[in-house]
Parts: structure tokens; C-alpha cells; sequence
């Protein structure tokens, strides 16, 4: 549940913040109806840490930290809180590993989806966007016999979920998730950072993404 204080203080910064924001999104005819209603306006929050506790413990709600919509387990929901947890939230943000914007896309990554001029990716919260939506849709393919076996089961104590799968693909491809399912929660990899498979199964299980997956369903 949501607190009524992280409310309180966000929802104002939000109003605030959102203005720098929406300088950075601009329309385009070109997009399929599909895109034009999962990409949304960028909101940022920040600025957040974790303790060396919270990423195991699960203690940290990362729902109170996304607002961009009023329900909590939206898609928009989903990838504003995964975006948070990633770069907080900022589409120009490069780590030492050289992972690269709002959702932290490696170089490998982006030339799959097409993106090889990577000073442009940074620039353009849209592309961003779509690479993101790109890349979901691909893990969902992926991984949809898994999700078909997995999903509501309980793994090392986390219950599987759609969005838990795909969150987890995000950090570890969709090679770490098969490798955790198959393994049942024995083998978890962990980002040079420190995050595992287990902690963004568990931290991002539960949202909606019906919406921006339905078109990979058939």
C-alpha cells in the first residue's frame, strides 16, 4: 500500500519536476496506436539511494516511488519504477559500465533494436521509449513458456509473476531468468552493482502489462 506521507511529498514534486520533463517529448505522427498509448510523459523522481539491506530484505517499495499514474500496477506504473530503480529516472544517465539512458541499455542491446548512434539515443526520451517497449515485447516472446509454467508458482520464496519475469530479463536476459526458474532460485545473477535475478522478480512482480504486451499474445 502506498503511503499517504510518500504521497503528500511527492505528488507536489511531481507537478514541479514535470515541467522540465515535457521539453523532451514531442509528437510524432509516425508512431503505431499501439506505441502512442505506452509511451507517456517522462516523470522523474529523486533523489534515491538504497541501504545494503533493502535490496534482499525487499523492504523497499518501489511503487511509492512511481506516479505517473494512479494505479499502482499499471504498465506505466511498471516501467517508471523499474526506470527508477535503473537511472533514476534520467535519460541521460551513463554508468561506469557504459550502460546508457533512463533504462540502462547496453550498446549490444541497442544495435539488436536497431540504434547504433548512441549520442542521439541519449538526447531523445521517445527512442528511449520505444526501445524499451521494443525489448519487452522481445523478452516476452522469449520467455513466454516460461511464464506459461512458472507464472504463480513460489521460487526462493518469490512468487512468479509476468512482470516479475520481465523485470528480471531487464537486469539479466532472458537467459538469467531461465537459468533461475530452471534452477529453482538456486542460481541468481547479480549486476556488477550488486542487483540479482531474485530481487527484480521480487521487487517488480505484480504489475498489469496486458496493455503494451497484447499484440505478442496471439
Amino acid at each position: 500500500m502506498r503511503s499517504q506521507y510518500v504521497n503528500f511529498i511527492a505528488y507536489p514534486a511531481v507537478l514541479l519536476m514535470s515541467f522540465s520533463a515535457f521539453k523532451y517529448i514531442k509528437s510524432d505522427s509516425s508512431n503505431s496506436n499501439s506505441e502512442k498509448a505506452a509511451v507517456k510523459e517522462v516523470l522523474e523522481m529523486g533523489p534515491f539511494e538504497e541501504t545494503e539491506n533493502e535490496e534482499e530484505s525487499g523492504d523497499l517499495n518501489l511503487r511509492d516511488y512511481s506516479l505517473a499514474t494512479s494505479s499502482a500496477d499499471s504498465f506505466i506504473s511498471f516501467k517508471e519504477a523499474l526506470a527508477f530503480k535503473e537511472s533514476r529516472g534520467q535519460h541521460w544517465r551513463v554508468n561506469t559500465l557504459g550502460y546508457m539512458g533512463k533504462y540502462q541499455f547496453g550498446a549490444v542491446t541497442l544495435r539488436h533494436f536497431g540504434v547504433t548512434d548512441t549520442t542521439a539515443f541519449l538526447k531523445s526520451v521517445r527512442l528511449q521509449e520505444r526501445v524499451f517497449i521494443q525489448n519487452l515485447r522481445y523478452n516476452h516472446k522469449i520467455l513466454k513458456p516460461y511464464i506459461e509454467k512458472y507464472e504463480g508458482k513460489t521460487i526462493a520464496g518469490v512468487e512468479v509473476t509476468e512482470s516479475g519475469i520481465l523485470a528480471a530479463a531487464h537486469l539479466s536476459g532472458p537467459g538469467g531468468v531461465k537459468k533461475f526458474l530452471k534452477s529453482n532460485g538456486r542460481k541468481s545473477n547479480r549486476d556488477a552493482y550488486g542487483s540479482s535475478t531474485r530481487s527484480y522478480m521480487k521487487k517488480f512482480g505484480g504489475y498489469d502489462l496486458s496493455k503494451v504486451l497484447k499484440v505478442t499474445r496471439a
